[in-house]
């Protein structure tokens, strides 16, 4: 016996969902030939007053709302696991896939470059609503309505834009409380509702709640309330990016640093064989004699955190790996995970540092970001990183946004204005 929760794609099939969809949603007369749970979210839809006729609507947030949304979102700490068990097979499989959180708004989109600028077509992109109430049937507002894995089929969408696609979604939960989180949805043609993907979905949901009970338990007991927090990884880490002074993570504890003894600790994370006395205090831009006091100082402040991370001695290196954020944001980079990476790039490295070391890493790490997105990034991602603070005034960068840009994409005349107006400031 067939599932209710999967569908079966192929031309028979959309010809009879078609034909159900044109008697429920364009006659309001009742329909064989379609899944009952397609025909109850058809009807919902329409008590909601959606028009399947209608262009989806589109983002009500703008790109640092979202920014800062999506960052304290839950599932922003599962990206890796997604990206693992999903979207690094999607480039290859023609499928795109998205996270959305428990209201439906899409939070994330990657996958197959070509077929993300034609989903942009029906508004399928980073901050849009896709619950039932605002574009009706869905495979992520639908799966979020009924709280479990579902496929929707080409015309067993509700709006007609979005009949010559198809999706699987699968509900995320929270592990310890059981209450939504949001959904994962893989869209694309026929392969999108294949009898494999739901599985596929299910299984990769279940990795990412498995990641998030573990991060929920390496958490200290008082902050295992705080919802939106981001959760501490279990090795130790170094944020530097955007930010004058860093903050260390290591088993459990956190604690910010000075200015100073970020720019230390993150040169010899980024030097792990270790410095010289003297080389640590040319990057640092200071001398010899300066530097020994400053590293007991940093000693007794490390060792409060955790005293396996105290640094070394002959030459100065740190005894066990320490993860800077920006290692992070390069090694997505170097997997091609251009949007994973861009939503942990904050900011430059420690921007306020005149240290000459600092501003090495500064720079590659900056050179980096843009030389992959220029390359390789899709024109969401693209864009995204055009509106930073870094890119702001970067013409190349909004130049090439506008040559990918379909010839009549909406959003053609912003980049315009945004172009003309660097040129204008340049002069």
């Amino acid at each position: 016996m067939s599932s209710p929760w999967t569908t079966a794609p192929g031309d028979d099939a959309r010809l009879a969902a078609a034909r159900a969809h044109d008697a429920v949603v364009g006659e309001r007369q009742d329909a064989p030939g379609v899944r009952r749970l397609v025909e109850e979210s058809w009807r919902r839809s329409l008590s909601l007053a959606v028009d399947p006729d209608r262009p989806l609507a589109g983002v009500d947030l703008d790109s640092d709302d979202l920014r800062e949304y999506r960052d304290a979102h839950p599932l922003a700490l599962a990206l890796p696991t997604i990206h693992r068990l999903l979207i690094r097979h999607t480039f290859e499989a023609g499928l795109i896939v998205a996270v959305g959180d428990q209201d439906g708004r899409l939070l994330w989109i990657d996958g197959d470059r070509t077929l993300r600028r034609k989903a942009e077509g029906m508004m399928f992109v980073e901050g849009a609503d896709w619950s039932e109430s605002r574009v009706g049937t869905s495979a992520p507002g639908t799966a979020l309505a009924l709280d479990h894995g579902i496929q929707i089929h080409g015309p067993e969408h509700f709006n007609r834009i979005v009949h010559p696609w198809s999706c699987t979604a699968v509900p995320v939960h929270d592990p310890s409380s059981g209450g939504m989180l949001g959904v994962i949805d893989i869209t694309g043609g026929d392969d999108a509702v294949s009898p494999t993907t739901l599985p596929l979905l299910e299984a990769a949901v279940a990795a990412v709640e498995a990641e998030l009970r573990i991060r929920r338990l390496d958490e200290p007991a008082p902050a295992r309330r705080v919802v939106h927090r981001a959760l501490p990884r279990p090795d130790a880490t170094l944020s530097v990016l955007g930010t004058e002074g860093g903050r260390l993570e290591s088993r459990g504890r956190s604690a910010d640093l000075s200015a100073r003894h970020t720019e230390i600790l993150a040169l010899l994370a980024w030097h792990p064989a270790g410095l010289s006395a003297e080389r640590l205090a040319d990057l640092l831009g200071t001398s010899v004699a300066t530097l020994r006091p400053e590293m007991v100082r940093l000693r007794r402040a490390i060792e409060q955190i955790d005293a396996s991370l105290v640094p070394l001695a002959r030459p100065y290196r740190l005894p066990r790996r320490l993860d800077l954020d920006a290692h992070r944001v390069l090694a997505f980079l170097d997997r091609g995970a251009h949007r994973v990476a861009l939503a942990g790039y904050s900011g430059q490295v420690l921007p306020v540092s005149t240290a000459p070391g600092i501003r090495e890493i500064r720079d590659e790490v900056s050179i980096r970001v843009r030389e992959s997105l220029l390359t390789d990034a899709s024109v969401d991602t693209l864009l995204d990183y055009a509106r930073t603070d870094e890119a702001a005034y970067d013409a190349e960068v909004w130049a090439a946004v506008l040559r990918m840009l379909p010839p009549k994409s909406p959003k053609r005349a912003s980049v315009v204005a945004r172009l003309e107006r660097i040129e204008a400031e340049l002069r």
